[in-house]
């Protein structure tokens, strides 16, 4: 489907911070829902959160993602819910419904990111309390001395969203296999996994220090269950408008 033009193609990229949010797709077989975050306090996006959510559609927009994924899967793109109407994000711990558009998020040769509406109408989505996997405001948590992320998933479709402490910092979302099972309870806790190979930058990357392909070694909350996985799909990526 080709991008809606006008306003609704504009992005943090774009324009600055918009008083709407975005929350990422990941998954195939069992959606998760990523908060894309800004350190900006004024944003009313400083917040890192992982969900489930309820599309209320006949599965008609998780069709078009899928499909969509598939002619993309080996090319920086990214998908996101756009939600056109504004709400402060803690609303959605006390459970809320409310309307997005799928887009199609390309990052171009420079790095810029162009949003791209997939849907042609608003698409109604329940969050539940106890969708709201992780829920953290930004702020005050100082740069760890190892790499960290957020490890959440289900069965052998795990996940990671690198742990937005200080800033300058980086966002990325990527998904990778596992070498074992992980324990279904561990996931739906959304603990960090520290990969104590690697040091924290304390600062802002441009790229990932997570390979496409490789494998590594982390801890569960740093000194919990050990796992061994390979890098797969990245998700999302963000060291600009981030930190603005």
């Amino acid at each position: 489907m080709n991008p809606t033009p006008g306003p609704d193609r504009a992005g943090p990229d774009h324009d600055g911070h918009e008083h709407i949010h975005r929350f990422l797709l990941l998954g195939k077989k069992k959606l998760f829902f990523y908060h894309l975050a800004l350190y900006n306090p004024q944003s009313g996006h400083n917040y890192q959160a992982v969900f489930t959510f309820t599309i209320k559609d006949n599965g008609e927009l998780r069709d078009m993602y899928l499909k969509d994924l598939a002619q993309h899967e080996n090319e920086r793109v990214f998908y996101s819910l756009r939600c056109p109407h504004h709400f402060e994000l803690p609303e959605l711990q006390r459970g809320k419904e409310f309307s997005v558009h799928l887009e199609r998020v390309v990052v171009k040769p420079d790095g810029s990111r162009d949003f791209q509406q997939m849907t042609t109408t608003e698409v109604p989505v329940e969050c539940k309390r106890e969708d709201v996997l992780s829920f953290r405001k930004l702020g005050q948590l100082p740069y760890p001395e190892y790499l960290t992320y957020l490890i959440f998933g289900e069965g052998d479709e795990i996940h990671l969203a690198h742990q937005l402490a200080e800033r300058p910092n980086w966002d990325e979302a990527l998904t990778i296999s596992a070498a074992a099972p992980i324990d279904p309870a561990t996931l739906k806790k959304v603990p960090t996994l520290v990969i104590d190979s690697i040091q924290d930058a304390h600062d802002k990357l441009i790229e990932s220090p997570l390979k496409k392909g490789q494998q590594y070694q982390g801890r569960i909350d740093g000194t919990g269950a050990t796992i061994d996985f390979t890098v797969g799909r990245q998700g999302w990526w963000n060291h600009t408008s981030l930190n603005s």
